[in-house]
């Protein structure tokens, strides 16, 4: 076999760049100018460049088509365009070109599938220890999730269906949301709650905030079922044993009053939460979106909100959030608006390399594509299946072969890759728990293991290649429309050509595709 770190050593010498991505990815400086009624689009860019003149920042060029399109499948679907769909994306004069790519993926089947499995790391959707849902529940959580995506549920009614949720775990799946916790607790309730509706830790809250809250959880009762491992969720009156609930107080400390009302005390709260004068409900989602598409928050962590964590630009997250509810709560709407701005299709080549270009959105933000989302692309471009499985759900559990990993439900079914890879352990509902920096391990596994060279191996760019005995130049192409997403450069084309000769072949095919794979431009969001 040739020694492939001559091919990899030439192609990453012609296309890299500091960061490895190739310049081919940048179409030219960015050109606003903000017009009479403008877009909420026009918007969001007009005040991120306003702040990077206020800081005397550049913004990145803007991205190509071919990188815009990649990255638009990546944050939007999870899943990589086919050769197909980059030719004639590439080959479209259509100006609105890109506005219609976004409509059209916001309205894929796959779409659905990709949130919810960012939704089930929010919402720790685990069969197993230390959550413990079990694998029914799981099942009908997950469920929930993805039809209420699927429909575009309104956000203030999805809330409201999780936190007034009643009866049992396995027929009502958004009920597994009182049970999706280590701590059950009225206190521990709270803390979750806080987390995970209004993206602020209770850890760093005072003591008597958190119990006040606490307040409005404390005639929850839980009660077992004669069926294995199912428990009833619902509301109970008695279960308030100090009377806490008569000293419920609100986060922003107005008093709940409860003594007034004679109805769950969820309720309540859920009324106070969804109002549109609340700014810690839409602030925490659109904030959320935001770091999901743009690779971090406005505030940063996402789930961090607090007032001396404050955001890099009060009023992009003031904007977004008044939008939000001037829309009816659609979250799509905030996908679409986000996408379409000249922010997010800026380059992720920066002009300044710093901290304060990063945090102010100065270009887009480099990150390594999710575990499952890189394993997905890896079978895809190969035609492969995996294999998952845990020993530990009760019964041993298998997945379906044309289950993609990002449309696995269980956070407890996992395997050696995604584990490698990042992906979350669904213990606590933090976003940090997903990790997608590279590591040495993580480059080993692309370049030596088994796992992968098997795959290649079998991989239709190799055997068709040697089939319908393709020359060098088709091969090349074909292989960068599928894995890059773009067209090979002419200095690509030659020195592939010197590396492997004109004819193609079986070792020059597995060669190349073992090199794309090995690329920056492969493993990265970019």
């Amino acid at each position: 076999m040739r020694i492939r770190i001559t091919l990899i050593s030439l192609i990453a010498a012609l296309c890299g760049t500091a960061y490895g991505i190739h310049p081919v990815y940048e179409s030219g400086p960015v050109e606003f100018h903000l017009g009479q009624n403008p877009s909420v689009s026009e918007q969001i860019d007009d005040l991120i460049f306003k702040r990077l003149h206020e800081l005397d920042l550049d913004p990145a060029n803007l991205t190509s088509d071919s990188a815009f399109l990649r990255r638009a499948y990546l944050v939007v679907i999870g899943t990589l365009p086919s050769a197909e769909e980059v030719t004639r994306f590439l080959g479209s004069a259509d100006p609105n070109r890109r506005t219609q790519l976004i409509d059209e993926l916001l309205a894929r089947d796959e779409f659905p599938e990709y949130w919810a499995m960012k939704w089930c790391d929010v919402l720790r959707v685990k069969a197993e220890f230390p959550i413990k849902l079990w694998p029914n529940a799981v099942q009908a959580y997950y469920r929930w999730i993805f039809t209420s995506l699927r429909a575009n549920k309104p956000y203030d009614q999805f809330v409201r269906e999780l936190l007034l949720a009643n009866g049992s775990n396995f027929r009502n799946g958004e009920v597994n949301f009182f049970r999706a916790m280590q701590d059950r607790s009225p206190d521990g309730i709270a803390a979750t709650v806080a987390l995970t509706l209004m993206g602020e830790r209770a850890d760093k809250w005072p003591k008597k905030k958190l119990e006040a809250l606490g307040g409005f959880f404390c005639e929850l009762s839980y009660k077992s079922t004669a069926e294995w491992k199912e428990e009833i969720v619902y509301y109970d009156p008695i279960a308030d044993k100090e009377n806490r609930a008569e000293t419920a107080i609100f986060p922003d400390g107005t008093p709940g009053n409860l003594r007034k009302f004679k109805q769950d005390p969820r309720e309540v709260f859920a009324d106070w939460l969804i109002r549109p004068e609340n700014p810690a409900f839409s602030r925490a989602i659109v904030n959320r979106i935001w770091a999901w598409l743009m690779g971090r928050g406005i505030v940063e962590e996402p789930d961090d909100i607090r007032p001396d964590n404050p955001p890099s630009n009060p009023a992009l997250l003031e904007l977004l959030q008044k939008d939000f509810i001037a829309n009816n709560y659609d979250l799509k709407h905030v996908y679409r608006v986000i996408l379409n701005t000249k922010t997010f299709q800026l380059s992720s080549i920066p002009n300044l390399d710093a901290p304060e270009a990063t945090a102010n959105f100065a270009h887009y933000p480099l990150r390594r594509m999710e575990a499952e989302v890189m394993i997905d692309a890896l079978n895809l471009i190969t035609v492969t299946d995996e294999v998952y499985s845990s020993p530990i759900p009760e019964p041993f559990t298998f997945v379906p072969e044309d289950i993609r990993a990002i449309g696995i439900a269980d956070g407890s079914i996992t395997s050696s890759f995604l584990e490698l890879f990042g992906r979350p352990p669904r213990d606590t509902g933090y976003m940090a728990e997903r990790n997608t920096r590279s590591s040495s391990q993580q480059r080993l596994h692309l370049l030596n293991s088994s796992h992968v060279l098997k795959k290649i191996k079998t991989c239709p760019l190799v055997t068709k290649a040697v089939e319908e005995k393709w020359d060098t130049e088709k091969l090349a192409r074909t292989a960068y429309l599928t894995i890059l997403s773009r067209n090979p450069m002419p200095e690509e084309i030659q020195a592939i050509t010197q590396y492997g000769g004109s004819d193609g072949g079986k070792d020059l095919a597995e060669d190349l595709v073992w090199m794309l794979l090995n690329q920056p431009e492969f493993n990265y969001i970019h």
